[in-house]
């Protein structure tokens, strides 16, 4: 063997062991912070936790019932407000516009993407809070739903777009309209896809902190109806890690672990569904 194919095969080895250890290292930091949050706050996790409200301070135990209701209000709420808008906009992008506007469209969509979450907090203080006066579970659906608007329609355009132009021309041929076509045939066909996507959007807008502090702020009870200011996990989290109480601190690291878990969920969840692949309707 030349010393030339030693060489290269030394190299070879050595590029696919720093990748293995970095695939490892990359998985591991996962486990780390799901062993960590367990350590810590696995104890707290019970059925108090889930059932029960905060305790006054100086009190042990409780839970953060008011906190798992609000978070589901809130990202029910967004989806109603973000969901509609994205996959609306992505069908139009992907069915309709002209190079240049869905080139625009799609720029604007990865800008409002690469927004941070406070600024998206402070816009939605100055929009609904200020002009209402106070804060509400609708001002935080507003500002989630603004960040999973570009995530849903990005994910619908490509979704829909990868439908085989067969099935279009097939529609049309048997004198379809355009929106009949795109309502039972190119939907239906990428429903799977688009779902992955809305589950997607969910995921990344269920653990958002900044934006909540400036809309919904927080309560230490239930929150009557959607106008007024109502608790969440991120934001339980954070006001609990910052308290001086280690009650507080052990209840923060259980909250962690759900909301860890709950991600972790609609991730599975989504990557599921998708691996179906298109589900193509039948005539």
């Amino acid at each position: 063997m030349s010393a030339r194919l030693r060489w290269r095969k030394f190299v070879s080895n050595l590029m696919l062991t720093l990748t293995g250890v970095c695939a490892v290292v990359s998985v591991a930091v996962l486990f780390c912070i799901l062993g960590y949050l367990v350590y810590n706050g696995g104890t707290s996790v019970n059925w108090a936790f889930f059932t029960q409200l905060p305790k006054p301070v100086g009190e042990t135990g409780g839970g953060m019932a008011n906190a798992i209701v609000g978070s589901a209000k809130l990202l029910l709420a967004a989806s109603l407000i973000g969901v509609p808008i994205g996959f609306l906009g992505g069908t139009y992008l992907a069915e309709f516009s002209g190079a240049k506007v869905a080139s625009l469209v799609r720029y604007a969509a990865d800008l409002l993407n690469g927004v941070p979450s406070i600024v998206i907090g402070i816009f939605a203080y100055s929009m609904v809070v200020l002009p209402f006066k106070h804060f509400s579970t609708l001002a935080g659906a507003f500002a989630l739903g603004l960040m999973m608007i570009p995530i849903t329609l990005r994910s619908t355009e490509e979704f829909l777009g990868a439908v085989p132009r067969m099935l279009r021309e097939g529609a049309m041929a048997l004198g379809a309209s355009k929106w009949r076509t795109i309502k039972t045939v190119i939907v239906p066909a990428a429903y799977r896809g688009i779902l992955t996507a809305i589950l997607l959007a969910l995921a990344r807008v269920a653990g958002e902190t900044a934006p909540l502090l400036f809309t919904a702020f927080g309560n230490s009870r239930w929150s009557r109806g959607w106008t007024q200011p109502t608790s969440s996990l991120p934001v339980m989290i954070f006001n609990y890690a910052v308290s001086p109480y280690e009650d507080w601190h052990r209840q923060a690291w259980a909250a962690g672990l759900v909301l860890l878990g709950l991600i972790l969920i609609i991730n599975i969840l989504a990557r599921t569904i998708l691996s179906r692949g298109i589900a193509v309707p039948r005539s």
